[in-house]
C-alpha cells in the first residue's frame, strides 16, 4: 500500500510534486475540521503550519509515523504524547535563522528611529517643515543589546548587533554560547542584570511552559524608562496586558512586536493605537525564499521520517528510542 501524506497547508508547485514521488498527497484545508481528523485517521504523515493538533485530533491514526511542521516552533504539539505514540515530530530551525534576525534588527531600528510613525506622518501631509526634539529618534550603534535566548537566531541577531552596529551584547540562556562570547564579545549575565543593562531586549526564546509569561510587570519595571522592548518569538513569552500599561505609563520607551498573545491581532488592541509600538503581523521569516526553503526542508523531514533516515530536525528525538 503507497504512503498517504496530508497537506493541511499550500504547498509550493514544485515541493508537492517532491512530495508526489514519494506517496500519495491529500490537500485538506484545516478549517474543516471534521474532514482534517478524518484525513489524518488514514495518513502515514501530515505536514503544514500554524494549526494546533491535539492528541484527539489522531486519536484512531494508527498508521501515523510523522508530523512535519514548516516552522521552527512546535508549541502547536503535545510533544509528550506524540512521543508516547511513536510518532515522529519534526521542525526546519535552520533555513529561516537569517531572515528572522533581519525581521528582529527591522524592529530595532524601526522602534529607535520611529519609522513606522514619522512615515505615516509624512504620508498625512504633516511635514510642513524641519523636524525638531519631538520627533527625534534613539540611537541603536553604540547602545546595549541584551538577547534573551541566544540560540540560532540570538545569535545571528548579535552578529548583526556587534559586527554592524558596534553595540554591546549581553545575553541569559541554559548554557554558554561560546562562539558569541569569542567572535561578538557577548556577556552571559543573569535576566535581572540584562533587563537593567540593556537600551533594548530582545526575546528569542520557545514558549514552553518556563517561558510563558517570562517577562511580566515586574520584569518590565526592571527596564530602563529609555529601553525598547523586542518579541519577534511567540507572543505568550511576554504578558501583553502588563506590556500595555508600561507603555502607556512610560515604564519603558517602546516596543517592536511581531508576535502576540492572540494572532491576529484584535482591531482593538491598545497596541495599535500606540505611536511608541511597532507591530508586525507574525512575518520573522516571511520571505520568498525564506518560506520556500522551510517548505522545501518541511518535505525532506517528512520523507527522511517515514522512510526511517532522517537523523536531524527531530523534535521529540527520544522516540527513536521505541
Amino acid at each position: 500500500m503507497p504512503k498517504k501524506i496530508v497537506a493541511y497547508k499550500a504547498l509550493p508547485s514544485d515541493i508537492e510534486a517532491y512530495l508526489r514521488t514519494h506517496a500519495e498527497v491529500e490537500a485538506v484545508d484545516p478549517k474543516d475540521h471534521k474532514a482534517f481528523v478524518q484525513a489524518l485517521k488514514t495518513a502515514d504523515g501530515a505536514i503544514g503550519a500554524s494549526i494546533k493538533i491535539t492528541p484527539d485530533m489522531i486519536e484512531g491514526a494508527t498508521r501515523l509515523k510523522a508530523l512535519s511542521t514548516i516552522s521552527v516552533g512546535f508549541d502547536q504539539f503535545d510533544v509528550e504524547d506524540l512521543t508516547r505514540r511513536g510518532i515522529v515530530l519534526t521542525h526546519t530551525p535552520d533555513v529561516l535563522t537569517e531572515s528572522t534576525a533581519d525581521t528582529v534588527f527591522a524592529l530595532i531600528l524601526a522602534s529607535a528611529r520611529r519609522v513606522v510613525e514619522l512615515a505615516e506622518w509624512v504620508k498625512e501631509g504633516q511635514w510642513k517643515a524641519s523636524i525638531g526634539e519631538a520627533h527625534f529618534g534613539v540611537d541603536v550603534q553604540g547602545k546595549t543589546l541584551g538577547i534573551v535566548g541566544l540560540g540560532r537566531i540570538g545569535g545571528a541577531v548579535a552578529r548583526r548587533a556587534a559586527l554592524g552596529f558596534r553595540m554591546n551584547v549581553l545575553y541569559t540562556n541554559r548554557s554558554p554560547n561560546e562562539q558569541a562570547e569569542k567572535e561578538y564579545g557577548a556577556k552571559r549575565v543573569e535576566l535581572d542584570e540584562l533587563l537593567a543593562q540593556s537600551d533594548f531586549v530582545c526575546l528569542q526564546v520557545p514558549l514552553t511552559p518556563q517561558t510563558r509569561g517570562l517577562i511580566g510587570a515586574k520584569e518590565l519595571q526592571k527596564m530602563k524608562r529609555s529601553a525598547i522592548l523586542i518579541n519577534a518569538s511567540r507572543g505568550p513569552t511576554v504578558d501583553e496586558h502588563a506590556l500595555i500599561e508600561a507603555l502607556q505609563n512610560g515604564t519603558i520607551r517602546g516596543a517592536g512586536l511581531d508576535v502576540f498573545e492572540q494572532e491576529p491581532l484584535p482591531a482593538d488592541s491598545p497596541l495599535l493605537a500606540m505611536k511608541n509600538v511597532v507591530a508586525l503581523p507574525h512575518i520573522g521569516s516571511a520571505t520568498h525564499e525564506t518560506r520556500h526553503a522551510m517548505a522545501r526542508n518541511a518535505a525532506e523531514n517528512l520523507i527522511g521520517a517515514l522512510d526511517g533516515t532522517l537523523t536531524a530536525n527531530i523534535v521529540n528525538r527520544d522516540v527513536l528510542a521505541r
